[in-house]
């Protein structure tokens, strides 16, 4: 056996803990987990590319629903020297899990870099830290319309004028809610789609595809505008695929 074969069967048997991780968590709330498999390679470099874009200079980076750390572990090697990564993850288990990451990454001990983990939600961060990137692995369809805007108002609050969030979203998920589930449900779905559809038209600047994902996805960039403002206004947007 040699090491690179050590080092696969040690990725492998990691990626496994994580998949087990996240049926578990999802029985348990799946309207928090969001998922029941951890982001892919594909879907975790789109969320990260802002970071790699501007990975020349020291950045601020904030990372809200990080799971089990699948997009973490794409974020960190992107930390150049002086960088800060702030991981927020609400389940405690997962927190955990982030944290002993955290400790154990080779590449945080050869580059140093800021990172902390906060056990909390988002919203109820409390921090002056303003950040340049702003990376959400949160699953907003799942959540209450008034809980999306709470969120996407402190998302924006915590952006720099000129920063970036980036996010996901399953392909297919309003149809499939359509068909199984209540007109609640339903409308509930829809109404956080109108919400997210609106900071689309104001704030977007692309959208990609990932269908290397399962399920597939859409990962889409918002920038904060230079100029602050109150609420989103509609503005052309060029989706990209």
């Amino acid at each position: 056996m040699n090491d690179w074969t050590t080092s696969h069967d040690r990725v492998l048997a990691q990626r496994d803990a994580e998949g087990w991780m996240f049926l578990i968590e999802a029985a348990r709330d799946l309207r928090t987990t969001g998922a029941i498999t951890p982001s892919g390679k594909a879907l975790a470099r789109a969320l990260t590319d802002p970071v790699r874009a501007q990975a020349s200079h020291p950045l601020a980076v904030l990372e809200a629903g990080a799971g089990t750390g699948s997009v973490t572990r794409a974020l960190i090697p992107q930390l150049s020297r002086g960088s800060r990564l702030d991981i927020v993850e609400a389940n405690p288990r997962f927190a955990a899990r982030l944290r002993h990451l955290v400790t154990t990454h080779p590449r945080l001990a050869a580059r140093p870099a800021q990172v902390n983990v906060y056990e909390t939600y988002v919203e109820q961060l409390d921090t002056d830290q303003r950040y340049d990137v702003i990376v959400s692995g949160l699953p907003l369809t799942n959540f209450t319309p008034v809980q999306v805007e709470r969120i996407m108002a402190r998302y924006l609050e915590l952006l720099h004028p000129g920063g970036t969030l980036t996010y996901f979203a399953y392909l297919g998920t309003h149809k499939a809610r359509a068909l199984t589930a209540s007109r609640a449900e339903v409308r509930r779905h829809a109404a956080v789609d109108e919400i997210m559809a609106t900071y689309q038209r104001a704030f977007a600047t692309g959208r990609w595809t990932v269908w290397a994902n399962l399920p597939p996805a859409y990962v889409w960039h918002l920038q904060r505008p230079l100029v602050s403002a109150d609420r989103p206004e509609p503005q052309s947007v060029e989706a990209r695929r």
